[in-house]
């Protein structure tokens, strides 16, 4: 098995070979497919989330283990079964989900488990997709993809899990009649914006610095996209919004985003923010209250939704997001590729892709059996 993973938060990823793990009770083992590349890879990779004012949360304070293989945005296909395994059948295709509980707890019992407080997510608390094998803990754990293509299908365990868990918490009558601004054309933004659209909402605008982001935009769907750093952009949005803006979903998650989401929201306005960019703001208390804002956090999403969510992807022929395939080998370039910007859409590794030019050779790694 070749793998690629963190030995040291921050250092270059290590090449690993090593056999293959044997599924043991009820698990199961697939071949990879394809492994999404996200930003939440790169703060587990460097070790820490910017909380702002010179404060971190780092991977340690998680409960984050060394070493550690990436990839939490896996579609693989099952190559073995524990003893005890049920559900799934040898050369089933499945997306992976990774936002795994410890399972008995009355949070996951609730069918929450992406709020376990004892987690196993795959790719940040066990080994992920940044591999060639993957082992799952349970076949429930396993989605159907359909027809979809892996590297199509990958991304939806968590920009589109984490997007269409977003929307769902938006008050119905607001997706239904108002236009919602998401803010942050990335891969998360891209996947809100076309499931946005599929949810049935008045339109989308788009609140995104990068050109060609914006681009991808309008080409997903929204009604317009605005450069939120260029003229009176916030009083740009209310218009486009119609006059009122009622809902922003904050796709990057930095102090300024999160300010420009509560400074255009109408009186009784929702703020939902998944990015995870990092910052802090001053927040007036009496504010809160007065205009009747919601403020929410949404992580993920749960085991019920990312269900629910590729149900709707199959039926509905939702076309993907701009998607570019690497090898796996390429791994540590893609996410420079990511961090630097560079990406439009999603970045997806691929074990049985074309391969590059240099490979690890185990005479010029440190090798692992």
């Amino acid at each position: 098995m070749i793998s690629y993973e963190v030995r040291e938060f921050g250092a270059p990823l290590a090449y690993a070979e090593r056999p293959a793990p044997v599924p043991q009770g009820g698990e199961v083992l697939l071949k990879v497919l394809a492994a999404g590349v996200c930003h939440t890879d790169i703060h587990t990779w460097h070790g820490f989330y910017d909380l702002g004012g010179g404060k971190r949360l780092t991977m340690g304070d998680r409960g984050v283990t060394l070493p550690l293989t990436l990839g939490h945005e896996v579609v693989g296909e099952v190559v073995a079964l524990g003893p005890t395994a049920s559900g799934a059948i040898i050369g089933q295709r499945s997306l992976v989900y990774p936002w795994i509980g410890c399972g008995a707890c009355k949070v996951c019992r609730r069918g929450k488990e992406q709020l376990c407080p004892t987690p196993r997510f795959l790719g940040i608390f066990r080994a992920g997709g940044y591999s060639d094998h993957v082992l799952v803990p349970e076949a429930k754990h396993l989605v159907d993809i359909g027809n979809i293509l892996p590297e199509h299908a990958a991304p939806y365990a968590c920009s589109g899990l984490t997007t269409f868990s977003a929307i769902k918490k938006i008050d119905p009558d607001v997706l239904r009649d108002e236009k919602i601004v998401v803010i942050g054309a990335g891969g998360l933004g891209l996947m809100c914006v076309t499931l946005l659209r599929a949810l049935g909402s008045a339109g989308v605008i788009v609140a995104e610095t990068n050109a060609a982001r914006r681009a991808a935009a309008i080409q997903a769907g929204a009604i317009e996209a605005i450069d939120p750093t260029v003229g009176d952009a916030a009083s740009a949005i209310r218009r486009a919004a119609g006059g009122s803006v009622w809902a922003v979903i904050d796709c990057v998650g930095s102090a300024h985003t999160v300010q420009m989401a509560l400074d255009l929201l109408v009186k009784g306005g929702q703020l939902i923010q998944v990015g995870l960019f990092g910052g802090e703001i001053a927040l007036s208390t009496p504010i809160i209250p007065i205009r009747a804002l919601s403020i929410q956090g949404s992580y993920v999403g749960s085991i019920a939704e990312l269900q629910e969510l590729m149900a709707l992807v199959r039926t509905q022929r939702i076309p993907p997001i701009p998607t570019t395939c690497r090898h796996l080998h390429e791994a540590e370039a893609a996410l420079n590729e990511l961090e630097q910007g560079k990406v439009t859409g999603r970045l997806v590794l691929q074990p049985q892709a074309g391969r590059p030019s240099a490979v690890p050779t185990p005479e010029a790694t440190d090798e692992i059996r």
